[in-house]
């Protein structure tokens, strides 16, 4: 049976997850820092795979409000053809972007997770990755996008995006932030960056999970359980109006404030660690 600090403890994490993950703030560095503060009463192997599963929900949450983008085929006119073959390019591209970093975790996230789930690193990756955000955004002042639509994208921005996205294997780089950044390098809209990188998340987020469960295992007691599930659930609610609120974000400004955030968060991180 779970106690109810556990479980708020849980919820917690739940609303950091749903809020991080998509905002490109690392939503891997936040569950790790925010444990080191509340610490679930659970077994360390429980919890490397929690921090990971649990952001399934706030997938699911894309998956949700893209539907109609990302489902590849039609069934409601029977007139047009049953598959949408944009939609399908756009996932033949999507999996040409996962290719780097399924070939990276596969071969280095025993070690990453051993070693470099440390808040020194989770601290340095925020603050390289937020003065990068701000550098990025200052140079493309003077820029126009030469891929303003998902349609637009071809395999080789696929591919190179998927690349960047190989950074976000480091705690505090931020999947969605490493995948933005290489996005407006490579001349993407801020919209059609976010956008990719919603879709780029779900066979990410499905394949890490995956790894992440067989290293567990199935055999969850009643509790883990209950904690995994309630941890998806919030997650997946909190998700639904943060994708809103970003993409309403994005059109009107651009990602130079959440690079502030993660330097001010970094260098709090470093001093708070250091100094105890």
């Amino acid at each position: 049976m779970v106690n109810l600090i556990e479980l708020l403890k849980v919820i917690f994490l739940g609303i950091v997850e749903g809020i991080t993950e998509w905002l490109p703030v690392s939503s891997t560095g936040h569950m790790l820092l925010v444990d080191e503060f509340l610490q679930l009463d659970a077994s360390q192997a429980f919890k490397d795979m929690f921090f990971i599963l649990i952001q399934l929900g706030a997938i699911l949450a894309v998956v949700v409000l893209f539907w109609h983008k990302m489902l590849p085929f039609q069934v409601k006119e029977w007139a047009k053809p049953f598959w949408k073959k944009d939609t399908l390019l756009l996932w033949l591209k999507v999996i040409v972007a996962c290719i780097p970093g399924a070939v990276v975790t596969l071969l280095f996230d025993d070690y990453i997770e051993a070693h470099l789930h440390t808040p020194n690193v989770i601290a340095a990756a925020l603050i390289v990755y937020g003065v990068a955000f701000i550098l990025v955004e200052n140079w493309n002042k003077t820029r126009r996008p030469r891929i303003r639509t998902l349609a637009d994208v071809d395999y080789r921005t696929a591919f190179l995006i998927g690349m960047f996205q190989v950074l976000s294997i480091i705690p505090g780089t931020s999947r969605s932030g490493s995948t933005i950044i290489g996005a407006l390098i490579l001349g993407v809209s801020r919209v059609a960056a976010a956008e990719f990188t919603f879709f780029l998340a779900v066979p990410a987020m499905f394949g890490m999970s995956a790894l992440k469960l067989l290293k567990f295992g199935f055999s969850f007691t009643g509790a883990e359980l209950v904690m995994l599930l309630l941890g998806m659930v919030v997650a997946f609610l909190v998700s639904l109006g943060v994708i809103k609120f970003l993409m309403d974000y994005i059109r009107k400004h651009d990602f130079r404030a959440f690079g502030w955030y993660r330097i001010a968060l970094g260098a709090l991180v470093l001093v708070y660690f250091l100094a105890a």
